[in-house]
């Protein structure tokens, strides 16, 4: 059911805040991200994909290292943003949540070895320079799209 004002605006019956869309866009963007990973063709070296573990040599879009794992938690990530971004204080908290857990992952790919046994995602250094992009801009959105002004 659609309402109108006065002036004849269309406004939805529960209208979306700015950080609920910001929300429901990056959540958007990790289940096609992690949709895409099992696109041959997209995922180059689709055949030499593992489940889990640095030995995956498949590669979204040519560079960032995927496995099965890695597309599941992509796609995961993004259902628990949809289902966050339904309330303000969920869609703030999966932002800046979300943006702390990428900064550790910069760090843990930072830290192990690409050919590491620890590196059970995988994460290669186009993933690690991604996971520090992704973790900063989704924390900047959590509060860039939540600041209130004050009008005096």
């Amino acid at each position: 059911m659609v309402s109108r004002s006065h002036a004849g605006d269309v406004a939805s019956p529960r209208a979306r805040t700015l950080v609920q869309t910001a929300a429901l866009a990056v959540a958007a963007v990790f289940v096609l991200v992690g949709i895409l990973g099992f696109i041959p063709g997209i995922t180059t070296h689709y055949g030499d994909m593992t489940f889990a573990g640095h030995h995956s040599d498949a590669k979204l879009l040519g560079v960032f290292q995927v496995s099965i794992l890695h597309n599941l938690v992509h796609l995961l990530f993004g259902a628990v943003g949809f289902a966050l971004a339904r309330t303000v204080p969920g869609a703030r908290n999966y932002l800046i949540g979300g943006g702390a857990i990428y900064l550790v992952l910069w760090l843990y790919g930072l830290v192990v070895g690409q050919n590491s046994g620890a590196n059970f995602i995988p994460v290669n250094a186009a993933d690690d320079w991604l996971h520090l992009l992704l973790g900063l801009g989704m924390i900047a959105l959590g509060f860039l799209t939540t600041r209130t002004t004050s009008h005096r």
